[in-house]
Formats: structure tokens, C-alpha cells, sequence
């Protein structure tokens, strides 16, 4: 009696979290090269807006002087670059998805809803990041500004403004019932980062008490958090070394990390996964 081999079966490459999110950015980093809309706004707004903010800043110096327009500068394109590429990006991102039911069919394969969420951010953070990076260093250089004061510590507010705005833009696109009305609906989010955050007005021009309610607005912080560890200070005192620059970064951390939370919590709670009925 004979007996016939069977062959054996080559098993594919195991799904992993990395292999989803990956899967998932490159899909998502497809529909963005081919939607001009979302391109223009991710790439060409935020420089029209650098432009805008270096009269700003320099009407602002004339009465205001010893304000650092260079430094500012370069801080604030940073800062408005991230806000539109990244949470006005992805609100869309997300408003659009839903719509087309992408979200609702990626819940019922391997993907967990973070990987989903995380997957369909990536390639605005690469967009935002790549953008902020080329400004940041190429500003620096141009202006001949100092090397950051610690390093670490922007690293960790650039980590925080990213997480928030994952979270504020999965919030906001519960509220956005289109993609079309996502200028709307974020503006009041986006309002906030460029006048409250101390993006377009530094918080040291403002009148004291303003500046206090600037600083515990959600998207300040982090922001703050960048401009201490780059310069040294915030502007609301001296600039400091490496070791002085944690002391005037606490109270930044503790508000900021207050704000994740509940922005996460907000997301959770009330993200959709599909259309409204």
C-alpha cells in the first residue's frame, strides 16, 4: 500500500500590529496624494499662513520691543503647520472614511480601533512632521538661531501636541457630519491652537490675565512645552539651562496631561464608527 505525501501548506506572514498599522497608512497616505483638496490645505495653507504670521509678529514688535520676531517665528510655523496638517487633516480624514464606510468594514477584520484610528493618522503625521521638521531646522539655519536648550523636553511636547490632536481631531469628527463641513466645525479647535496657544500672538503680548486662561487651554501646553525646551523659556520668565528648563516646563505637564485625558476620554466616548441613520 502506498501512501501519497501531502504537501505542506506555507503559512503567509503573521498579521501583526506594525504590519496593520502600516497596511492601513499606505492606504490612507494613497486617497491622500489623490485628493487636491486635502493636499492644498496640508501643503499650501500653512506656508500662506507663515508668511501672514511674520508681518504679525513684526507689527507686535514695534510695540513690544526685546520680542524675539526670529525664534517666534520659526516656533509659530512649526506650530500652525502641525495644526493644519494634522488635526484639521485628519477630522477629515476620519469625517471621510466614516462616510464611505472604510471604518466600519476595517472593524470587522484583525484591526483593533486604536490601529484603526492610529493607521488612518499616519500619514498626516508623517505630512505634519516632515513639513514642521523642514521649517523648524531650515528657519533655525536661515536665522542663525541657538541649538534647542533640551532637546528632550521639545520631544515630549511635540509627542503631546501630536497625541492631542489625534484625540481632539477623533472628537471632532463625531461632531462633522461631512467632509465639506469640517472648516466649520474645527475652526473653533483651530481658532484656539493659532490665538491661544501663543502661535499667531505670543502669550507674553497679552494683557496677564488673558495669557493665564492662554495657558490652561487644551493645545497650550504642549506647545509651551516646544518653546521651553527649544529656547529656554516661555517667555513668562529668564531663559534657563537644561536642568531649569524641567522646572518651567512642570506646570505645562501636569495641565497638558490633564488635557490628553480628557480629550482621549472625549474620543472614546463619542467617536462614530459609521454614518448617522
Amino acid at each position: 500500500m502506498t501512501t501519497t505525501a501531502v504537501p505542506a501548506v506555507t503559512a503567509g506572514p503573521r498579521s501583526t500590529a506594525v504590519r496593520r498599522l502600516l497596511a492601513l497608512g499606505r492606504a490612507e497616505a494613497t486617497l491622500l496624494l489623490r485628493n487636491r483638496t486635502a493636499l492644498f490645505t496640508a501643503l499650501v495653507l500653512p506656508l500662506v499662513l507663515v508668511f501672514t504670521l511674520r508681518g504679525t509678529l513684526s507689527a507686535q514688535a514695534e510695540s513690544h520691543p526685546g520680542l524675539d520676531v526670529d525664534s517666534l517665528l520659526v516656533y509659530g510655523s512649526v506650530g500652525m503647520i502641525l495644526a493644519f496638517v494634522v488635526y484639521y487633516n485628519l477630522t477629515a480624514a476620519y469625517v471621510g472614511r466614516r462616510g464611505e464606510l472604510v471604518l466600519k468594514r476595517l472593524r470587522t477584520g484583525e484591526a483593533r480601533d486604536v490601529e484603526i484610528l492610529l493607521g488612518t493618522a499616519l500619514p498626516s503625521l508623517a505630512l505634519g512632521l516632515l513639513m514642521a521638521a523642514l521649517i523648524g531646522i531650515g528657519g533655525s539655519l536661515g536665522l542663525h538661531l541657538a541649538v534647542p536648550v533640551n532637546p528632550l523636553l521639545m520631544l515630549v511636547g511635540l509627542l503631546l501636541a501630536l497625541a492631542t490632536m489625534i484625540a481632539l481631531a477623533a472628537l471632532s469628527s463625531a461632531f462633522t457630519r461631512t467632509v465639506e463641513s469640517a472648516g466649520i466645525t474645527t475652526l473653533p479647535v483651530m481658532l484656539v491652537m493659532q490665538l491661544g496657544s501663543g502661535l499667531f500672538v505670543p502669550l507674553e503680548v497679552m494683557p496677564s490675565q488673558v495669557a493665564d486662561v492662554c495657558r490652561l487651554l487644551p493645545t497650550t501646553p504642549a506647545f509651551q512645552l516646544i518653546r521651553i525646551g527649544w529656547f529656554g523659556t516661555d517667555g513668562s520668565a529668564p531663559a534657563t539651562d537644561f536642568i531649569g528648563s524641567w522646572g518651567a516646563a512642570g506646570s505645562h505637564l501636569v495641565t497638558g496631561a490633564v488635557w490628553l485625558g480628557l480629550a482621549v476620554w472625549g474620543a472614546v466616548r463619542y467617536f462614530r464608527w459609521e454614518p448617522r441613520r
